[in-house]
């Protein structure tokens, strides 16, 4: 028989031998990578460069208005991080406090990107509606864990900063309460945003990946895109497995962007982000301790994130991924199984059966933005760790903005988007900086 590790022991680092965990996402087992052997065309329309959330919620918008689009992918089709992450959906509001948004932005354009965040949210809801996309879509709500008391008084004055100024409901859950909504000592109470949502994102990916190709759409994997040259009434493209000419061009490579366009390689720094999925877990204990069955984070700079697998009696946890340790090892994960056990001490012995990471696309102001570069390439990207509804709508409001039409435009438009001072050192300073937010968390500075 197959030998597996239990929590505790990946916590440890005390398994020895074969650990039964497989090293892929956990929504692979139900919706598997695959990549068809499609020809690459001579001419499109559009082209777009990844093939993740953005960049098929791009195609989908463009074939149903009437334009031709094309999906390059240097791996199988939706390979990096838009079936590599936890399912979790937000308003997109996450990064910064309402007052922190007003202080830098100013409260006009801090609204409007409060608001449309929300829009966000709502029109994945939409779409998955429209579409037709089965990925268990839910408004299950989100619970935040306050660690410190001092992060439940701040949480709520910005949750009374955020009914305010934009409407967003929300609601605090006091410590002497929080058994409604997590059997934990973890936390000092939390705060709930009842609107937020989850899907399966492997599921998701495979609907929007269907539909293009239903709409006429092509979708190709294992066709890195290695040169990108303006010409005369658009772009050539020499890919791995051919070359294309396109009026337009989509950069979607969020995380995974490279030096394919160096004017967005300096504004992209690529963190990564690991995950482990549970064995089963009798249903009355995880019904006891998410009796909710909601979307969870926490208040700690070095965050972790966790949910209830759709369909499934097993939980998915987020976090960092290891730094010191190879992506195929335990130890990048035993982290992530030690957080687990000190907010759920209780499932040491249950196995943890998977375990995988992905790349976040992370930008200098933590905001994510669309536009076009100085060679006339459109571009949307730099999630910062919550791309899953960011990316979809981004991917559509680029779309018509590619169209011409004015119902493309967004609160993020006008935004500059800096570069990275010393960029290759920036990158490398991640484990640095993370390491140091660990710390702070830890001590409380």
């Amino acid at each position: 028989m197959k030998a597996s590790i239990s929590a505790s022991q990946l916590a440890a680092g005390g398994f020895r031998g074969d650990t039964g965990l497989r090293y892929q996402p956990y929504w692979w087992d139900e919706a598997p990578r695959a990549s068809e052997d499609i020809p690459v065309p001579k001419k499109c329309d559009v082209a777009i460069v990844g093939s993740g959330f953005t960049g098929l919620s791009a195609a989908n918008t463009l074939l149903d208005n009437g334009s031709g689009a094309v999906v390059f992918d240097r791996d199988a089709p939706g390979f990096g991080a838009s079936t590599r992450n936890g399912g979790q959906i937000g308003s997109g509001n996450q990064k910064f406090r309402v007052k922190t948004l007003v202080a830098m932005r100013g409260e006009a354009k801090a609204v409007a990107m409060i608001r449309e965040g929300t829009a966000m949210l709502d029109y994945i809801d939409r779409l998955v509606a429209s579409e037709k996309i089965d990925c268990d879509f839910r408004r299950c709500g989100r619970f935040r864990g306050a660690i410190r008391p001092a992060h439940y008084e701040a949480m709520a004055r910005d949750m009374d900063d955020l009914k305010r100024i934009a409407g967003v409901e929300s609601f605090m859950v006091p410590r002497s309460e929080q058994a409604s909504e997590i059997a934990s000592d973890a936390f000092c109470g939390g705060s709930v945003l009842p609107q937020d949502a989850s899907l399966h994102p492997g599921l998701y990916h495979a609907g929007l990946l269907a539909r293009v190709n239903a709409k006429g759409g092509r979708v190709i994997g294992n066709a890195a895109v290695l040169e990108i040259a303006r010409e005369p009434g658009g772009f050539r493209l020499l890919t791995a497995r051919g070359e294309t000419r396109a009026r337009d061009v989509i950069i979607a490579t969020n995380g995974y962007t490279d030096a394919l366009v160096p004017e967005l390689k300096r504004r992209i720094v690529p963190v990564g982000s690991g995950l482990i999925a549970t064995g089963e877990i009798p249903q009355a204990t995880l019904d006891r301790l998410l009796p909710k069955s909601r979307v969870y984070g926490n208040t700690n700079r070095v965050f972790y994130y966790f949910r209830v697998a759709p369909g499934a009696r097993r939980i998915i946890w987020g976090g960092r991924v290891g730094r010191l340790a190879a992506a195929n090892s335990p130890r990048a994960y035993g982290h992530l199984a030690e957080d687990m056990l000190r907010v759920f001490p209780e499932i040491g012995d249950v196995p943890v059966t998977h375990a995988w990471s992905g790349l976040i696309g992370y930008t200098y102001d933590e905001i994510p933005h669309l536009g076009r570069t100085a060679a006339g390439l459109h571009y949307a990207l730099g999630y910062c760790g919550t791309g899953v509804s960011r990316a979809t709508y981004f991917g559509h409001r680029i779309a018509l903005q590619v169209l011409g039409r004015k119902d493309g435009r967004t609160a993020f438009d006008d935004l500059t988007f800096p570069a990275f001072p010393a960029h290759p050192i920036a990158k490398r300073a991640v484990p640095a900086v993370e390491t140091w937010y660990r710390f702070r968390d830890a001590t409380n500075l």
